[in-house]
């Protein structure tokens, strides 16, 4: 079990559970999942743009991505349906854990200027979004090999019911929020 695992198991759901007067174990909200998604517009003019984000995205989770295509076409983007646009890692189970505290330990310290994440990202369920400007902050990404800084997305779902519970369960865990 991942020490990240095994904290919530230990301190994490005791807190919530006296903090929220649940009546059972199974209400306790808990990570279900992590999306990461690299959109890339300039994908449609170099192809090869994509499968190097899809090589470091790769590296960043630990899992192969998916290769997502245009729903739509769009004439003033020059974009047609199908055509690969980005691509995207659902992280489940122990992969997820591993990267959350990648992230919190290791990668956000390491944004410029980092003064904690906003509180109000929370999309109303308890889950929480943020956006990584530079792919470079994680410490897997060789800076040499970068042809270009690429932004990407990333989706922390809950199975928390409110954004209240939500923001608590991901500040116990270590999420810097800004005060």
């Amino acid at each position: 079990m991942s020490q990240l695992k095994e904290y919530y198991h230990k301190e994490v759901v005791p807190r919530l559970f006296e903090t929220f007067k649940y009546k059972n174990i199974m209400q306790v909200p808990k990570l279900d999942k992590v999306v990461l998604n690299m959109g890339l517009g300039e994908a449609i003019h170099n192809i090869k743009l994509l499968d190097s984000a899809a090589e470091e995205l790769k590296i960043i989770a630990g899992q192969h991505p998916v290769v997502t295509r245009a729903k739509k076409s769009i004439a003033a983007f020059k974009l047609r349906e199908g055509m690969p646009i980005g691509c995207m890692v659902t992280l489940r189970r122990q992969h997820m854990y591993d990267f959350f505290y990648k992230l919190v330990n290791i990668a956000l310290p390491r944004v410029r200027d980092f003064r904690g994440l906003s509180g109000k990202a929370l999309d109303g369920h308890g889950n929480y979004s943020l956006g990584v400007k530079e792919q470079i902050i994680f410490p897997e990404i060789d800076y040499d090999k970068i042809d270009k800084i690429k932004g990407l997305n990333i989706s922390i779902v809950t199975t928390a019911n409110t954004d209240e519970e939500g923001k608590e369960l991901l500040r116990l865990l270590g999420m810097p929020f800004r005060n």
